[in-house]
């Protein structure tokens, strides 16, 4: 099969594409500079060189192969718009990256008791309405003759396969540990999040590649951890005794920005992949991420 991949150059996009050209797929991989296009041409992919506003770039290489998956910005409605009219009536597959910030909270570091699946209403908060827009936009399709696919991976972590090999926020919190000499986090740090093996999550873009129905929507988590778990376990494998401190929202805005602060570091993310596990046969087996965390810092 032939995919065309949207981020290809980066964590999720390159580690996808990894898993699928292991298992026999030609992916086309758009890039927005010949450095990128050298580097994923090393892999083994076809550069696309292009961005998400150029639409008929989108267009022509979505219409050459026969699926394609966005692994690019999340938020970027005019590429969905541009891509998904393309693809009306072919019924060929459209694989949308979302997140499961978008049932985030804005909790400061406090704990929640909501747990999400994929079926579970919710109601997004304004940092996150565009994000599930655009997630609507390409369930949709499934009307319009595309087998539309929506996947949230909760926290991502672990070494990618592609040209970049880190995740975002596990490095942040890492970076910030050795800025201060002790890892932070926001309030009591008692958020929790959902978190997901990148190794584990290449797998399940495969199956939903091979299986998934129309108009499908899947988590991906393989278990759950608090904030204040995490760095502390960046604390032992950086040498620091395991202690921690905690930090101001104003603070962790400084360091984070606002979106992130609220909707990641600061907030709950607390889904179930029941779907994926049921629908798709999908286990996740790899090692967990404070397991993680502590063999490759350490």
């Amino acid at each position: 099969m032939k995919v065309f991949i949207i981020g290809a150059s980066g964590y999720i996009g390159g580690s996808v594409a990894a898993g699928l050209l292991s298992a026999g797929h030609h992916i086309l991989g758009l890039v927005r500079s010949a450095q990128k296009a050298e580097q994923v041409q090393a892999r083994g992919i076809e550069p696309v060189l292009g961005s998400l506003e150029d639409a008929g770039v989108l267009v022509r290489a979505a219409r050459d192969a026969d699926a394609v998956i966005n692994a690019a910005d999340a938020d970027h409605m005019a590429a969905i718009e541009s891509i998904l009219p393309a693809l009306a009536g072919s019924g060929k597959a459209y694989i949308q990256t979302s997140g499961s910030s978008i049932v985030g909270d804005r909790a400061w570091g406090e704990p929640g008791d909501k747990v999400y699946d994929d079926g579970t209403p919710f109601r997004p908060g304004p940092g996150r309405a565009a994000r599930v827009a655009v997630n609507q936009r390409v369930l949709a399709a499934a009307a319009e003759g595309v087998r539309a696919v929506v996947v949230s991976p909760s926290l991502i972590y672990g070494d990618g396969r592609g040209a970049h090999r880190e995740s975002i926020q596990i490095p942040r919190l890492v970076a910030l540990a050795k800025k201060f000499g002790v890892a932070r986090h926001v309030g009591r740090g008692e958020n929790i999040w959902s978190n997901v093996h990148i190794d584990d999550l290449a797998d399940l873009y495969q199956r939903i590649l091979a299986h998934a129905p129309a108009g499908a929507a899947y988590f991906a988590e393989n278990g759950e951890h608090s904030m204040r778990q995490v760095c502390a376990a960046i604390s032992r494998a950086l040498g620091y005794d395991g202690s921690t401190q905690a930090m101001s929202m104003d603070e962790a805005i400084a360091e984070f920005g606002e979106g992130a602060a609220s909707y990641t570091y600061g907030s709950n993310s607390r889904v179930r992949a029941t779907r994926a596990r049921r629908e798709l046969a999908w286990s996740p087996h790899y090692n967990s991420l404070l397991e993680t965390i502590e063999g490759e810092l350490a």
